[in-house]
């Protein structure tokens, strides 16, 4: 028996079982959907897409995964020379995982090792109100998601802020000598509620953090390629450690990536074993994995992603600014996402039914009814998924 994620197995309804998708839609078998979620954010390429499925093949035609524990090979080895010119600034170090929980887990070992291997004690992470970073346990505890991890009791160790300029010196003035790093979703915050806030935060963070000496962490597993308009909001301000997952391998494979800069690396590089960065995920490094991945950037920048995003962006604003209900407390828009609002989760109760009836996979929470598009949508499918949204409030 399967056991589904963040479903009570007793009352949920029954899943809609896929079988086939091909660009934007998903199969059932009696139904064509928009995928209006990206497989959770991850399909930015759309499904079946005959260049990634042909560098899996051939990939697999060699050989489908060595351990990288005494190990290497030609795929991983031109994905991390990729990344490295691909990423801004010094962001150099690549550390792969099979998860964006796991690399978010690696990024905070990094950052409190980091201080470890330079004879300091710093046990503190800042982190931010309705944060979400993942469902392992340390991901669990900077993220603040009680809807999620209500059975877990959270442990000392992490100091959450909201994104106010205020809030976020007046926690460096009081913890500064404390803390290792500082973790953050830029700009847009998924999970928690898909909230946005302003780079100018950010920008003060990053002074803040290099005054200090405590490691900036941008978590953009969800954010990263293109999601909040930006290529990698690390673009606008640099981080000591980025964190990639999701859009990594266009969701054509479980993998991502904790990329740290020199600063980092070099507390780690030493004659010191126990100094080594002590972590090794079997599959990190999977050879199909950085196959497709490498030719998933390859088309992200041959087809000029981000004037496909800049695209999205001005349809979603034309198709819902200015549209209103009284249940509805807000309408965001960013890059390629949209949140409508709402009040009231019991406003949404039925949505994903009904959205499914008129040609839309959609998944609402919380108080979120929200699209994560694949990039490669087409006007009039990007229409029908914002159709199908207003309909729910007319009906």
């Amino acid at each position: 028996m399967i056991w589904y994620p963040y479903e009570q197995m007793k009352t949920m309804r029954e899943p809609y079982k896929i079988v086939d998708a091909d660009g934007v839609y998903l199969y059932t078998e009696d139904q064509k959907l928009i995928d209006s979620v990206s497989s959770w954010w991850c399909m930015i390429h759309g499904y079946k897409h005959p260049e990634l499925t042909a560098a899996i093949k051939e990939q697999a035609d060699h050989f489908c995964h060595v351990m990288l524990g005494g190990l290497t090979h030609d795929p991983v080895q031109k994905l991390s020379d990729k990344l490295e010119s691909f990423l801004p600034g010094d962001l150099d170090y690549c550390f792969f995982s099979d998860s964006g929980s796991v690399a978010v887990e690696v990024s905070l070992k990094m950052a409190l090792q980091y201080n470890t291997n330079q004879g300091r004690k710093r046990p503190l992470v800042l982190a931010l109100t309705h944060a979400y970073h993942g469902d392992t346990f340390k991901a669990m505890e900077v993220g603040d998601d009680e809807d999620y991890h209500f059975a877990f009791d959270k442990k000392e160790g992490v100091i959450h802020i909201p994104t106010e300029i205020a809030a976020l010196e007046e926690a460096f003035a009081r913890y500064h000598d404390q803390l290792n790093s500082f973790i953050v979703e830029p700009l847009l915050q998924g999970a928690g509620g898909m909230r946005m806030y302003d780079l100018a935060f950010l920008k003060r963070a990053r002074e803040l953090c290099t005054e200090y000496d405590v490691l900036l962490i941008f978590d953009e597993v969800a954010t990263g390629f293109g999601r909040t308009g930006y290529r990698f909001v690390a673009d606008e301000v640099l981080p000591d450690i980025l964190v990639l997952g999701k859009a990594l391998t266009g969701g054509y494979i479980g993998h991502a990536v904790t990329v740290a800069n020199h600063k980092v690396f070099e507390a780690f590089y030493s004659d010191d074993d126990r100094k080594a960065l002590m972590h090794g995920p079997t599959f990190m490094g999977n050879p199909l994995a950085c196959a497709v991945a490498l030719k998933g950037i390859e088309i992200f920048e041959r087809e000029d992603y981000m004037s496909k995003i800049h695209r999205i962006t001005e349809i979603s604003h034309r198709e819902m600014d200015g549209f209103t209900d009284p249940r509805i407390r807000e309408i965001r828009i960013m890059g390629g996402c949209t949140c409508v609002d709402v009040y009231d989760p019991a406003t949404l109760d039925g949505f994903q039914q009904f959205a499914y009836e008129h040609g839309v996979f959609s998944r609402p929470f919380l108080t979120c009814m929200y699209t994560m598009m694949p990039y490669i949508i087409k006007e009039d499918e990007l229409i029908q998924i914002y159709d199908v949204m207003k309909k729910w409030f007319r009906r």
